[in-house]
């Protein structure tokens, strides 16, 4: 698995680095004391698809079932471009169901994978592989894979050519402002409310969207 920012589109590069940057100035802090780089992510790319109403095309931390091929997305029941808030309850659901021919729930068995992001083309339509533009495996310092980490991203996404290692190390963050005017020059593919995004995303990153962990949520604007 080769990994390199360069594999990601300018705009791609420009959303999950301005993250990546803001999460390591100031990360939250664990009850052990563990700084929550991982954990900021994906809360912040969760209130930006909040704040876009499901259209941001960076689909933080979507479960799949890897007992299926492809796998499956563990989606909301009643909204399926959006993942269920509870794995667990899901499981006891719908782990039995007949028809999928899973084999007996078993803890640590790589059944359910969660990728760091999942890039979609369709926002708006759910994370299956046929809507995956790219899987993001985000590495901060200490942060090793686990066991078929990358193997099951490349099931998910279908192909290793869509899947990404991205180390926070390989993002500029003294040039961050920078690389988000040229994502903004060169965004040609077709996002739904990209500006809105790229909008929305700097307001984040200069501190008037601050929901990290423990803190409180600012007043959020109205999405254009």
């Amino acid at each position: 698995m080769s990994s390199g920012l360069s594999r990601l589109a300018p705009s791609d590069q420009s959303v999950l680095c301005s993250a990546i940057c803001k999460c390591q100035a100031t990360p939250g802090i664990g009850k052990d004391g563990r700084k929550l780089n991982q954990v900021c992510v994906s809360s912040r790319l969760k209130e930006l698809d909040k704040l876009l109403s499901g259209r941001s095309p960076y689909k933080p931390e979507v479960n799949y079932d890897m007992t299926q091929e492809p796998p499956e997305p563990v989606m909301d029941s009643e909204d399926d471009t959006q993942p269920h808030s509870w794995l667990r309850g899901w499981i006891d659901k719908y782990w039995g169901d007949p028809d999928k021919g899973r084999p007996a729930w078993k803890p640590n068995r790589g059944y359910v994978r969660r990728p760091d992001v999942v890039i979609v083309n369709d926002p708006m339509s759910s994370p299956t592989q046929d809507n995956i533009r790219m899987v993001v495996e985000i590495k901060f310092p200490n942060d090793d894979l686990g066991d078929g980490q990358l193997e099951a991203y490349v099931r998910i996404a279908g192909s290793f050519d869509k899947t990404v290692l991205l180390e926070s190390s390989e993002c500029d963050c003294n040039r961050v402002e920078e690389s988000e005017r040229k994502a903004e020059e060169l965004d040609t593919y077709a996002v739904p409310a990209s500006q809105a995004l790229y909008t929305l995303l700097r307001m984040y990153l200069r501190g008037r969207l601050p929901p990290l962990p423990g803190g409180v949520p600012a007043p959020a604007p109205a999405v254009p």
